[in-house]
């Protein structure tokens, strides 16, 4: 195994506490804008822009969203994806320290790629993958097939964690290995 590949959202991310400001801010009702950011997300994470995302969203919870609102909801979207959970902070510390090859692989827009590359976290990664600046999304085999180029790695030489079984088994038909993620805890004892 030369690379160790995470996910993000939900793996080492706190699930993002933001989503009850956006409905408010779209003077929607939280289950129906719920129902709508989820709805239209893959498209989002597959490379299509903050604009047409919200505005897909806003037209499903009846809010129109011009360039401005936006903008801010792309902020305040990001911002609420941005905490690492401190045991996974830890982990990629410890792995970084041990001389660990690691990358991020994760289904998200161009934006919050963006964001991660600004991080001082982002350091522990040697590569780092959106989904939104390749416009293809797990669990295709397409987008495991360009991490693996980026790598210049075999599928064998790659163990990846992530938090849906969907991307998992994505991952193993390309012949990564693969797991669900079970908190850092569960990931230290199994690399251990």
């Amino acid at each position: 195994m030369n690379w160790i590949v995470f996910d993000y959202g939900d793996v080492l991310s706190k699930p993002s506490a933001a989503l009850p400001g956006l409905a408010a801010a779209m003077g929607a009702p939280l289950p129906e804008f719920l129902e709508a950011y989820w709805a239209y997300r893959i498209p989002y994470d597959a490379g299509s822009t903050p604009l047409e995302y919200w505005q897909a969203v806003g037209n499903a919870v009846g809010a129109p969203v011009d360039e401005a609102l936006s903008a801010e909801l792309t902020r305040v979207d990001v911002e609420g994806w941005g905490h690492l959970e401190p045991s996974s902070a830890a982990l990629l510390e410890a792995l970084s320290e041990a001389g660990a090859n690691l990358a991020l692989l994760s289904n998200a827009p161009i934006a919050f790629g963006e964001w991660v590359r600004a991080q001082d976290w982002a350091r522990y990664f040697r590569v780092t993958m959106f989904s939104g600046d390749v416009r293809c999304v797990k669990p295709e085999a397409k987008i495991f097939r360009l991490l693996l180029d980026e790598l210049g790695a075999e599928p064998a030489d790659c163990l990846f964690f992530d938090d849906r079984e969907s991307n998992v088994e994505g991952a193993r038909a390309v012949g990564l290995q693969a797991h669900v993620w079970n908190g850092a805890d569960a990931a230290r004892a199994w690399l251990d």
